[in-house]
């Protein structure tokens, strides 16, 4: 039976599934950041088509104790020397993001981002908060990799299915450029955590999506990518807010996710042909995950849910806004220097 299961149908109920899981046992356990185990669960499963054998998965999980606790360093100069900190930070996102497009793994480039700007940012107010939201970190990562084995146990990639072609690394020059883009659209939402890294910390999981984003983007494509994306997520987070509000129950939680999950899997695995790419679905289910954990995390702080996500979704779209710039600008310079340089 095996055999005759279509890997596209076995991966989409994996995704919504383990996602669902992922996050049911988040909010179950109160882990810190809850909405982070659910995200990097979905970049897990969006990205690996085998799961992890127990030695990968401790691998990974001390790469991202490593790559996250990167930003520990930065602390101290960003504290005394706030421009050169700054500047270093903006360096090393520049050469995260060409290890990726040079053919370097991608989770962890992400989690190296991640590292270096949400550590960092949350150290220059509190060091003891850094350490928190290292420990959210890594307590995401190892759920969402426990959660691996189980979502591929119950829904197993057929046998002899291929693997998914990798995407090939860009040449030197190119990826410069690309990296250089990606890392100017981390930066504006970066320097607002650094002023209040407790309002603008789920800020950057959402510049660092984009700027992922947009080096997959192209310019004709870049607004409807980037800003689409974002949107949509916003629209899919109101109608999960309002169909839990139906009956607030954990399960529920759980039951609606796993929804969200298969309709937005479908379109992500082509059942659904658009002419949007599978990066715009995936950024839009991460960008719906990161909205609802924040709404649940007001609720229960006690805090307007309706004002503070107007307010969020308002910044959500200026940094897409951003980034759609970032993208026609630096495009608009490359062409112009190639014509002054022909030979470049």
């Amino acid at each position: 039976m095996a055999t005759r299961r279509e890997p596209r149908a076995q991966r989409a109920l994996r995704l919504a599934s383990g996602t669902a899981l992922c996050l049911t046992v988040s909010y179950g356990l109160g882990l810190e950041l809850s909405f982070i185990a659910p995200i990097f669960a979905l970049f897990l499963l969006a990205k690996l088509n085998r799961p992890l054998s127990f030695k990968a998965g401790l691998g990974l999980t001390l790469v991202v104790m490593l790559t996250t606790g990167s930003g520990l360093l930065l602390i101290p100069l960003l504290r005394y020397a706030p421009v050169s900190g700054v500047l270093l930070v903006g360096l090393c996102l520049f050469l995260a993001f060409r290890h990726g497009l040079s053919g370097g793994n991608s989770l962890v480039t992400t989690f190296l981002v991640v590292g270096l700007t949400m550590i960092s940012a949350a150290g220059t107010a509190e060091f003891a908060l850094a350490l928190k939201v290292i420990s959210a970190l890594v307590q995401g990562l190892l759920l969402a990799v426990l959660m691996l084995p189980v979502s591929h146990w119950l829904f197993p990639e057929p046998a002899g299915a291929k693997a998914p072609p990798a995407a090939p690394a860009l040449p030197a020059q190119e990826s410069g450029w690309v990296a250089l883009r990606a890392a100017l659209v981390v930066m504006p939402a970066y320097l607002l955590a650094l002023i209040d890294p407790a309002s603008y910390m789920a800020i950057i999981l959402k510049s660092v999506g984009l700027g992922q984003q947009s080096c997959m983007a192209t310019v004709r494509d870049a607004a409807r990518e980037l800003i689409g994306s974002t949107l949509l997520g916003g629209l899919l987070a109101i109608l999960f807010w309002w169909a839990l509000g139906l009956f607030v129950h954990l399960w529920m939680f759980f039951l609606w996710m796993l929804l969200f999950g298969l309709l937005v899997a479908r379109k992500l695995y082509g059942f659904s042909p658009t002419r949007l790419s599978p990066g715009f679905w995936l950024n839009s289910l991460v960008t719906m995950i990161i909205l609802l954990g924040l709404s649940v995390q007001d609720s229960a702080n006690g805090k307007d849910v309706y004002s503070t996500f107007v307010v969020r979704m308002a910044l959500f779209v200026a940094i897409s806004l951003y980034a759609w710039l970032m993208v026609y600008l630096l495009d608009q310079y490359r062409q112009r220097r190639a014509i002054r340089q022909p030979g470049c």
